[in-house]
């Protein structure tokens, strides 16, 4: 990296999906909060990174406001009303989401109904402190400002290019007050740090693109610490080909690359 790190001490850092870490109490009781069993599962972890991220930073719980970018029918809209925080979730608008076939595989929200599906918050508590709108995140509203976080759980990769995935990083950073913290999920090629799926559909960012990205943020004053570690499991080790398993599902194979998650978190200044 061109840019020194700038660190975060003893704070969970932006790092890969690893098989350590689903054996951590915190990791066990997120999944408790979301409603489900503990499985050695990428998309689990991203839910769990996210949450864990946001809790040791203060940011969850009552007079918190939070935005979510893409978030489909993720659990973490409830989750975090549930905890106090007036939140913001936002999703593509019907008919584009339907061409990008997000409806037909139930990973679109239309509207509040879909949002709070597994009971997670109480009918009143998320009737007071949820609210929903339509957002593209290559179009991210100027109005949208001030919150205490922002996050997106494996959405960024679909914006078109990793390009345009760089770019939503960077503007969501407006829509933070002050001492506010961004965590965000995404795709990452663990095969190759030279080619990969640039534009599409679906990108996967090489190690030498979320450098590059972490460069753009620290240099514009923005904290962030990156860990690389792909793990030493089991399960770190197993690529799972189509159609895929319930478990273990940590790396996966897309076309003719491997890829896993990576979370980042990123501090905006205080």
């Amino acid at each position: 990296m061109n840019v020194a790190v700038r660190r975060l001490a003893q704070l969970l850092k932006s790092r890969l999906c690893t098989e350590e870490q689903f054996s951590t109490p915190e990791y066990r009781e997120w999944c408790l909060r979301i409603g489900e069993a503990p499985r050695l599962h990428r998309k689990q972890w991203e839910f769990c990174f996210i949450a864990q991220a946001l809790s040791e930073r203060g940011m969850l719980g009552e007079g918190r406001r939070g935005l979510g970018f893409g978030v489909g029918q993720e659990p973490l809209p409830a989750l975090f009303a549930s905890l106090g925080c007036e939140i913001v979730a936002t999703d593509l608008d019907l008919a584009t989401a339907q061409q990008a076939g997000w409806v037909n595989t139930s990973q679109h929200a239309d509207g509040l109904a879909s949002l709070n599906a597994r009971g997670l918050c109480s009918a009143d508590q998320f009737a007071r402190l949820m609210s929903y709108r339509i957002v593209d995140m290559n179009a991210i509203p100027a109005n949208l400002t001030g919150f205490d976080f922002v996050w997106s759980s494996c959405s960024f990769e679909h914006v078109g290019s990793i390009d345009l995935g760089k770019r939503f990083v960077i503007r969501a950073m407006d829509c933070l007050a002050a001492g506010g913290v961004a965590v965000h999920t995404t795709e990452f090629n663990v095969a190759s740090n030279f080619y990969t799926m640039s534009s599409g559909g679906t990108v996967l960012f090489r190690r030498t693109d979320i450098e590059a990205l972490a460069d753009r943020l620290i240099a514009a004053g923005y904290g962030i610490e990156l860990d690389f570690d792909l793990g030493s499991g089991e399960a770190d080790h197993y690529v799972d080909p189509p159609p895929y398993k319930s478990e273990p599902h940590l790396k996966l194979a897309i076309g003719t690359y491997i890829s896993t998650s990576i979370g980042l978190i990123i501090q905006k200044p205080g």
